[in-house]
């Protein structure tokens, strides 16, 4: 595997530019015009695509070599035959970008040989940057510049853990989880900040049973990952990346210890 130093730098770069052409469009007044509805129903906006403008090109240019997983491009599937692979959710959370919670983000994530191997999620309202890359670590940067490297809580006791779930993708399963243990301490939060909240130690437990895809869980899993966490499907089985079909159909979880996987 080649140094991780240059393509987490770009990456980190090329998500804080995007980040700002998807804040001209929230802050602009035309949030709601040209909104398009993709075949799954989900929305698509002005600001998906001048933010997967920005970060394809830039990655093209800097690494030409290297296959591109996009979740607003044509997949071109010569990429499984490419160990290495960027994986691209230029605007996770797009119900929320439309709510205007502030609850999205920009996820570049780059896999090699089938694991995601760095990760950068961006936050643009607030100008956070969690970035992570296999053996250097996971860390946060604030709008300021201050960075701290993260790492999970320590909490294993149920009656203390903080549980967080999606706030726009609820399901039964979860629900039902929720009723067993008898969680109090449950936060509903938007995009990939679920597997931040993890990553920093503002929360011990994520379960996805819902169905999401490669790009929304890429970049995640490696920052929650190089911070300590345990990311696995349902099933337990290993997360695996640029694949033929990049639906993530088992689900996932994230959590801080082993002895949090409640079922």
């Amino acid at each position: 595997m080649e140094d991780l130093y240059l393509p987490l730098e770009k990456a980190k770069k090329l998500a804080v530019r995007a980040g700002r052409e998807i804040l001209s469009v929230y802050n602009s007044g035309q949030l709601f015009k040209e909104v398009e509805y993709k075949k799954d129903h989900s929305p698509l906006t002005r600001a998906d695509k001048l933010s997967d403008q920005v970060i394809v090109e830039g990655l093209q240019r800097s690494f030409p070599n290297w296959a591109i997983l996009s979740e607003e491009e044509k997949d071109n599937m010569e990429r499984l035959q490419n160990d290495y692979c960027f994986v691209v959710d230029p605007l996770d959370g797009t119900k929320e970008f439309l709510k205007r919670n502030g609850q999205f983000t920009v996820n570049i994530a780059l896999a090699y040989q089938h694991r995601s191997v760095m990760g950068v999620i961006y936050v643009p309202v607030t100008g956070e940057l969690y970035y992570a890359a296999k053996g250097m670590g996971s860390f946060l940067q604030n709008a300021e510049g201050n960075v701290r490297q993260l790492h999970v809580s320590d909490i294993i006791d149920l009656g203390r853990v903080r549980l967080v779930m999606s706030s726009s993708h609820g399901c039964s399963e979860m629900e039902e989880l929720i009723e067993k243990y008898q969680f109090k301490n449950i936060v509903r939060i938007g995009s990939s900040l679920k597997g931040c909240l993890v990553a920093k130690g503002d929360a011990e437990i994520y379960y996805r049973h819902n169905p999401t895809m490669e790009w929304d869980t890429a970049a995640m899993q490696c920052i929650a990952e190089e911070a300590g966490a345990i990311f696995r499907q349902m099933d337990d089985s290993e997360m695996l990346y640029n694949r033929e079909n990049s639906l993530n159909d088992k689900g996932f979880y994230i959590i801080n210890r082993a002895e949090n996987r409640v079922r």
